[in-house]
């Protein structure tokens, strides 16, 4: 299988060669800046990957009753512009021109609200197992596009979820290597 090559198209906020599922948990931003990249991690259910289950959640199709874990998350809506898979593939959701429903409650150089003005980009993936080659060639490929598009995301406005919501988050974990984001 060849490796998709990626560009932005800026005037409508979707990369071109990543497979767009569109999700319906986003909303018109306040204002047009985006300064702020922020990396997650998510596996649904938790520790197992490639289920498909990130996808129906962002998309408001989980099936509840598939998992003892999912009836936590049921009325939940969330999304993030970008899950990048364990394979490296990258998925889009939102268009980095919307708001995603990623941070929650959040704040960052003490500014609130980060889905106001950031991309988050979810890693298939927990705190504490490591992440794969191929996902870090994708955030770096994707990272480099973005910063391109949004020169406002300078390399010291690149954090994780625990950053910006360190009471409630921890992700992306003591798994990520922060040292292989360049």
């Amino acid at each position: 299988m060849s490796k998709p090559i990626y560009s932005f198209d800026a005037n409508t906020g979707w990369l071109n060669g990543a497979i767009h599922i569109p999700s319906p948990n986003f909303n018109a931003r306040p204002n047009n800046e985006v300064s702020l990249l922020v990396i997650h991690n998510i596996s649904l259910p938790p520790g197992q990957f490639a289920t498909g289950m990130i996808d129906a959640l962002f998309t408001n199709q989980l099936p509840i009753n598939a998992h003892p874990y999912f009836k936590q998350l049921e009325g939940l809506r969330v999304s993030a512009h970008f899950l990048i898979e364990r394979s490296g593939e990258i998925k889009q959701f939102v268009s980095c021109n919307d708001r995603a429903w990623h941070a929650g409650k959040s704040s960052f150089q003490g500014r609130e609200n980060c889905n106001d003005f950031s991309i988050g980009v979810e890693l298939e993936g927990t705190d504490d197992l490591a992440y794969t080659d191929e996902q870090y060639k994708s955030l770096n490929n994707l990272k480099n596009i973005l910063q391109k598009n949004f020169p406002l995301i300078k390399q010291e406005r690149i954090c994780g979820h625990s950053d910006i919501a360190p009471e409630r988050k921890t992700d992306p974990g003591i798994a990520f290597d922060w040292l292989r984001i360049q």
